[in-house]
Formats: C-alpha cells, structure tokens, sequence
C-alpha cells in the first residue's frame, strides 16, 4: 500500500490530528511525574516503530497535477493532506476552514495551547506561518504557480488563543513575475485587527514543483557501531 491508498491516507489523517491534540493536551494540562514519564515512554516506543520504516517525502501527486488548483466560489476541501499549516495529516496543522469569497481567501482558525509565546497570546511565528500558507491559496484565485519571496508582519494587538480568528488574504498586484499580496487576521469577537500582512511572492513555471519532488530523499541514518 502507498500514501494514495484511500485507507492509508485516512490512517495518515487520523495520526495527523491525534499528533495535534496531543500537542495541546500535553501544553494545556498538569500532569504528574509518573504521567509524563508513562507518555513519553509510550511515544518513544512508537517513534522507534515509525522510524523503522523507509524515508518519505511527500507525494509528488498530492501536488494534484503539479501546475495550478483553482478553487471555486465557496469552501475550499481540496489541499494536500501533508500541508504544514492546513494539512489535515500534518501534525504542525492549525485546523483552518477556508473558503473563497470573490478574490479573496478566508481561513477561519481557533489557535491552541501549544501555540502560545507569551501568556494567553499566540507566538508571533505562528500567526507568520498562517499568513504564508494562506496566502498559498491566493494563488489558485491567481491561476498562478508561486514561491514567497517575502512576508512582512505588522502586529497590531496580540493574538488570543481559544478564540475564533478570520485570516483573510488577497492578491493585490503584479509587475513582471512578481506578484503582491496583503491580508488582516481579525478576532471575531471584537472585530479588532490584531495582524497585518504583506507578502511578495514570485511565479515560476510549474514544473519547478514535479524537479523539486524527483530529488531524492535522504539516506536513513546508519546507527551501527563503526
């Protein structure tokens, strides 16, 4: 069986989302001695499994066909599962919901316990890493194949946790290959703006993403006595 195996992908999924509500669960909670150590134990024992496997890197398919999604009006359920931010196999996801209103792209998300920095706020390099993998989406409005070439943060308040956020994202222009980009992240209980971005993404052709998947992945690590 392969990743693109319906019942693998579902497990894959699955693990994804367990691995995030741990991730909570161990930042939001007291816990005793004995518990912390039982749960590492039972980690360590299943990192040791999973090690055991062969190396991987994502699919080069979940790149649908390596050139341009376009979404249409309304929710957006097609991204791929291994996506830092909104992949729903990823075990650094933020659990986005995103939908595209005319030109623009809305990702609604509730950050957690394990993304605080300073007490009761997000870390700034969350709210960072949301703004970059939204505005990703901005490029299926765009009909465009894209890298950031630079993301600028303007934080206006902090950002609170167990709170429901509205990113909202939208191109803005483009001169030669480049194309830019602005969006505010509002806290939906107050309307208030607590983050502002501006990004600078450049189009390739692309293909650059079928080169980029054919390298080869790294050798496993060779953990024999020499």
């Amino acid at each position: 069986m392969t990743d693109t195996d319906d019942a693998v992908s579902t497990a894959r999924i699955r693990l994804g989302t367990a691995i995030r509500n741990l991730g909570h669960s161990f930042a939001g909670h007291h816990a005793d001695v004995d518990l912390l150590d039982s749960c590492a134990g039972a980690i360590e024992e299943m990192i040791s499994l999973l090690d055991a496997g062969k190396s991987r890197r994502r699919d080069p398919s979940s790149f649908g066909d390596h050139s341009r999604h376009r979404y249409e009006e309304g929710p957006i359920s097609h991204t791929y599962a291994d996506r830092p931010v909104s992949g729903t196999a990823s075990p650094w996801g933020l659990d986005p919901e995103l939908h595209r209103h005319g030109d623009e792209i809305e990702a609604r998300v509730t950050l957690r316990a394990a993304h605080e920095g300073a007490p009761g706020r997000s870390h700034g390099g969350v709210v960072a890493a949301l703004f970059d993998d939204i505005f990703g989406f901005v490029l299926g409005v765009v009909d465009e194949a894209a890298f950031t070439g630079r993301l600028t943060i303007t934080y206006r308040a902090g950002t609170p946790l167990d709170e429901p956020l509205s990113c909202r994202v939208r191109a803005t222009g483009r001169s030669g290959r480049k194309l830019t980009m602005t969006g505010e992240l509002v806290a939906l209980s107050s309307s208030q703006v607590v983050a502002e971005a501006e990004a600078l993404f450049i189009t390739v052709d692309p293909m650059m993403f079928v080169e980029s998947a054919q390298h080869p992945a790294p050798p496993d690590e060779d953990t024999s006595e020499q």
